[in-house]
Formats: C-alpha cells, sequence, structure tokens
C-alpha cells in the first residue's frame, strides 16, 4: 500500500494539482451545479480520456492491477444521487475538502465535521439498510466484459477516451474559456492515478471518502463491527493522502500569500445571504449528506468517478450519472435563479 511518506507525498502533489485549477474552490463547484461553470466536468473528462488509455497501458504491460469498485445497484444509484445532492450544499468533494481547509476555508471544516458524523452514522446504520443497498452484482467493467479479446479491448479504449477528451474540449469550446489550468490538470491527474496505481507503488486508487468513517470510527471506538474491519486499511491510507494534500495547499497558500480564514464565499452570498449561522448549517448537513451517500455507493468524486472511470467500471459511470442528476437537481432547487 506504499510507505506513509510516499503516500503523504502523492496527497500533496492531488492537492497541488487541485489548487492549481481551482477545482476545490466552493465558487467553482457551486457554479458546477447551477451549469454556469464546467471546469470541473471538463477536467474529469480529460482525466478519464487519458487516464483509461495510460492505466490499460500499464496493466497490460503487467505494471498495475484492476481495483474495480463492485456493481451495487441501490447503493450507487442512490448514493450517486444522495452525494450529489450534498455536493452542492456543501460546494466541496471529499477530496477537495482537504484542500480548502489548507486555504483557510472555515466552511470546509464544518463539511469535513458534517461529513465524519455522516461516516459514523453510516456504519452504525449499515446493517438495518443493506436491503436498501442492494446485492452485490459484482466487479463490471469493460475488461470484463470483453475478455481475452485484447484487441478488441485496446481498440474500444482508444474510442471511450477520444468521446471523453472530445466533450471535454466541445465543453470548453461552447463556454468560449481561454483558462487552460484543467487541462493542465486534467493530464496531471491521469498521470498520478496511474503512477499510484502501479504495483511499484501503492497498488491502489486513488481515494477520499473512506477516510471519513475511518477517522469517525476511530474517535468514537465504533471499531468493534464488520464495515470498521473492511475500511481500516484504505481509510488509513486516505487519512494520509488528504492530509498531504492539506499541507501542501497550506504551504502554497501561504508562500502565495491566499491564505485567508473565510466563512461565506461570494456565491453564496449571492444564492443565500451574508448569514454566519445559516452557511454552517449548511454546511454540516452538506458534508453529511455528501459522505453518507459516498459511502453508500461506496466510493467519490475521486475514488469512484475519476479512478473507476479510468478503469471504465459500469459501477463509476452509473455513479457519476446519477451524482451528476443530484448535483443539477438539487442546484435548480437550493439555488434561486439569477440573472
Amino acid at each position: 500500500m506504499g510507505t506513509i511518506l510516499m503516500v503523504f507525498v502523492f496527497g500533496s502533489v492531488f492537492g497541488l494539482i487541485i489548487q492549481y485549477a481551482g477545482l476545490n474552490k466552493y465558487n467553482v463547484i457551486s457554479a458546477q451545479s447551477e451549469l454556469k461553470n464546467n471546469t470541473v466536468v471538463k477536467t474529469i473528462l480529460l482525466t478519464l480520456g487519458i487516464g483509461a488509455i495510460l492505466l490499460s497501458i500499464i496493466i497490460g504491460l503487467g505494471l498495475a492491477s484492476f481495483h474495480i469498485k463492485p456493481f451495487v445497484l441501490g447503493g450507487v444509484v442512490l448514493g450517486g444521487l444522495i452525494f450529489g445532492s450534498g455536493m452542492t450544499i456543501l460546494g466541496y468533494c471529499p477530496g477537495t475538502l482537504a484542500v480548502s481547509v489548507g486555504e483557510g476555508s472555515l466552511d470546509a471544516v464544518v463539511g469535513i465535521i458534517g461529513g465524519l458524523f455522516g461516516g459514523l452514522v453510516f456504519t452504525v446504520l449499515l446493517p438495518n439498510i443493506q436491503w436498501l443497498i442492494g446485492v452485490n452484482l459484482g466487479k463490471i467493467s469493460l475488461f470484463s466484459a470483453i475478455g481475452n479479446h485484447q484487441i478488441i479491448y485496446y481498440l474500444l479504449v482508444i474510442a471511450i477516451s477520444s468521446v471523453f477528451i472530445y466533450a471535454a474540449f466541445y465543453i470548453n469550446k461552447k463556454e468560449k474559456n481561454t483558462n487552460k489550468k484543467w487541462i493542465i490538470a486534467g493530464v496531471l491527474l491521469a498521470v498520478l492515478n496511474s503512477i499510484v496505481f502501479l504495483s511499484a507503488t501503492t497498488n491502489r486508487p486513488i481515494g477520499a471518502s473512506t477516510s471519513y468513517p475511518y477517522i469517525a470510527d476511530l474517535l468514537t471506538s465504533t471499531t468493534n463491527n464488520n464495515y470498521f474491519s473492511k475500511i481500516e486499511t484504505p481509510g488509513n491510507w486516505e487519512m494520509i493522502f488528504l492530509f498531504g494534500a492539506m499541507i501542501a495547499a497550506f504551504i502554497v497558500s501561504v508562500i502565495k500569500k491566499d491564505f485567508k480564514f473565510r466563512l461565506i464565499h461570494s456565491n453564496w452570498e449571492k444564492q443565500k445571504g451574508n448569514s454566519k449561522i445559516k452557511r454552517i448549517i449548511w454546511a454540516f448537513i452538506g458534508g453529511f449528506i455528501l459522505i453518507f451517500g459516498a459511502r453508500m455507493a461506496g466510493g467519490c468524486t475521486s475514488g469512484h468517478i475519476i479512478s473507476g472511470g479510468m478503469q471504465l467500471a459500469v459501477s463509476s459511470f452509473v455513479f457519476a450519472i446519477f451524482m451528476f442528476i443530484g448535483l443539477v437537481a438539487t442546484g435548480k432547487l437550493f439555488f434561486k435563479p439569477t440573472k
């Protein structure tokens, strides 16, 4: 699983990439939910397009292995909807929360606290909601569907990846956005995740949301259960990874003199006013919903959509679709129309 230092360094690089492109910003993610800023979608599509090709090559060379998330229909669909809703309300993802905390965003701190509670509640409720999550249909991906037909598999990988890359640049063209940081971030995230996948490094994908129930369960001694046993190793890995992301973001923001404690961001103030209590309450609720949904689905933006999408996993694509539905639908309901 990699040494502590290696995981910390990988997390630091992840944080720097996210910070560089502004993918952690509340204003960027909240605007994505209103379809007014597609930086997040463009970056993810480009990451998937480049990453799927890179990952298929290194796995084909025997340098890495697949780590497909199982397709659990109820958990992936409902979890995706809940996660998307929480992402809109909170304005962060599980991974970007750490980066924004490093920059001084106090609402991100509140979101993490809400996420810890969400993770703890999920641990406690899991035995009673297992029926809702549903039956494990297996680790289904393009590779498992194609079987030993390697030529067909690689041709399809190239075709699907080309569609993702084209879609990213098509969206950018429609936006008439001249900012190129998302392109650099998309390429670097694909490369970073591919390196993390290598058997010689950590032999696992990037992820973030498992750290929340892991930390919450440790803090409350809720560890004598099957779920904690399952998440203990990946949760510890992701905790170190996110700590690296937070520290890197903090150092860079201090060097650039951008570090500033802030609770209310301009998009929130425009939509919801400048009440600090209101922002704290909604940030907590958003964080709770975000992590609860992520744990239902078994992953989040980084662990499911990016890491799973790079592996062309069915569960990850279904999660991405319903996450986006939840994100946009909540955006329509939660935010008032603005001119």
